[in-house]
């Protein structure tokens, strides 16, 4: 009896694995070909202005609050930590290269994508989701309009351009709460702060945090869509769709900003 144990759990697990992948591999071919549709709409068919200005205005304008929020805060906590940290070995100065480094090509782009994730990716995810089980996207197709046009294509357009804005934003709110918590609370020489942050930042690392916001966006909008596209079972189905769309963008922004990150690196090391 005992030695059948720990056989009969080896085999769930290693099924429990097999079915992750095999769904993970899936699930990202569905994305690369819904890539490739959502491309092909915005080469083919002229979108409609109505439908881009309110995804622009949904996405972008309503994510301000969140996003300003997230960059002062962050940029804040880092700005604490740092000092504390480099007060121990008398190197106070280079605060602001530490804070402004891990924002612009870090922190920013991840946590601009996290809160757009549960933010805009939720939203879409029903939207989609609720028109599929009340089949509105059958009576788009009966009516001759396509669905990857007339709702994915949009939203993609439109986080694809405002999530490298939105990054920007976030840095530089972050970066102007850390330069006035170090240099007018903490009194930080604001010469010797900045010349740090001119030695160690460049503009490489900024180019760097908006194209991971570029691939982030275009994330968030392929996965909220492709969970709405695929929602059954009515109401729970939609909710079941936003929840697994906000954790897989999560999951996927994640892993995408360390393989990015090597790659940047890489590329950093050619160039200079």
């Amino acid at each position: 009896m005992y030695p059948v144990q720990p056989v009969r759990y080896v085999g769930g697990f290693t099924r429990t694995v097999g079915r992750t992948s095999v769904a993970a591999v899936m699930a990202l071919g569905e994305l690369s070909v819904l890539l490739g549709l959502v491309v092909t709409a915005l080469l083919r068919d002229r979108q409609r202005r109505r439908t881009v200005v309110l995804q622009l205005y949904s996405i972008g304008y309503l994510s301000l609050p969140v996003v300003v929020l997230t960059g002062v805060s962050t940029g804040m906590v880092l700005a604490v930590q740092s000092y504390v940290t480099l007060a121990r070995v008398k190197g106070e100065t280079m605060t602001g290269a530490m804070v402004n480094f891990s924002l612009v090509a870090e922190l920013a782009p991840v946590l601009t994508g996290l809160m757009l994730a549960g933010r805009v990716g939720s939203s879409v995810a029903a939207e989609i989701g609720t028109m599929k089980v009340t089949e509105q996207l059958d009576a788009l197709r009966v009516m001759g309009t396509d669905p990857i046009s007339y709702l994915v294509a949009p939203r993609f357009l439109a986080c694809v351009l405002l999530m490298p804005l939105l990054v920007a934003i976030c840095g530089a709110v972050g970066v102007g709460a850390a330069d006035w918590l170090a240099t007018a609370v903490w009194d930080i020489d604001k010469g010797a702060y900045w010349d740090k942050v001119r030695t160690y930042v460049d503009a490489y690392d900024i180019v760097a945090g908006l194209l991971k916001g570029v691939f982030f966006g275009g994330i968030i909008s392929l996965v909220a869509c492709r969970k709405g596209l695929h929602t059954e079972g009515g109401a729970a189905g939609v909710g079941t769709a936003c929840t697994e769309g906000v954790v897989s963008a999560s999951i996927l922004i994640l892993v995408g900003n360390f393989v990015l990150t090597l790659v940047f690196q890489q590329i950093h090391k050619l160039i200079y």
